[in-house]
């Protein structure tokens, strides 16, 4: 499902535990982090979505993760121009994503990679609130700074001056 300007609706997943860090995990057979994320199917909510993906993904169930916020908007990245599939139609430029922050209640031993038919991820880790805006790949930067800014005063979290890396 691609909107009329070429984004593909997404949720973003943040999940944090009780010292406020987040959960990273590595894709699949790749030197590549990032927050779990996945699309949103015609006729599903957002918020639906987003407990269809972290199931599939990191195996979390409702009742392992409470919702502490989401954003308020949606935040968009563009694909870089290499990684457009110009054979679809419509072509997608990129992604139009609401991000959701979660507390694992349900303990660390509820997260499984490999629950999903297809494992995305084959490695996770808690990291610092902000470590992912320096570590996750350069054109999904902007999405995740705005992101961990607009939901860190939900954690009491101060938000740091700058928190991108320079180029």
């Amino acid at each position: 499902m691609i909107d009329s300007d070429g984004f593909r609706p997404n949720v973003g997943i943040i999940v944090t535990n009780e010292e406020n860090q987040v959960l990273w995990a590595r894709r699949i057979r790749q030197d590549a982090w990032q927050f779990p994320q996945g699309g949103i199917r015609r006729n599903e909510a957002p918020e639906q979505a987003m407990y269809r993906e972290l199931g599939e993904e990191i195996g979390l169930l409702p009742e392992h993760v409470e919702i502490i916020g989401y954003t308020r908007g949606w935040l968009r990245y563009r694909l870089p121009e290499k990684m457009l599939r110009r054979n679809c139609s419509p072509l997608c430029v990129g992604q139009k994503q609401k991000w959701y922050l979660l507390r694992l209640v349900g303990g660390e031993s509820a997260v499984c990679l490999d629950r999903g038919e297809k494992p995305e991820f084959d490695h996770w880790r808690w990291v610092d609130y902000w470590h992912p805006i320096q570590e996750v790949v350069f054109f999904k930067q902007r999405v995740y700074r705005h992101a961990l800014e607009e939901l860190a005063p939900l954690l009491s979290l101060e938000v740091p001056r700058r928190t991108t890396r320079k180029r």
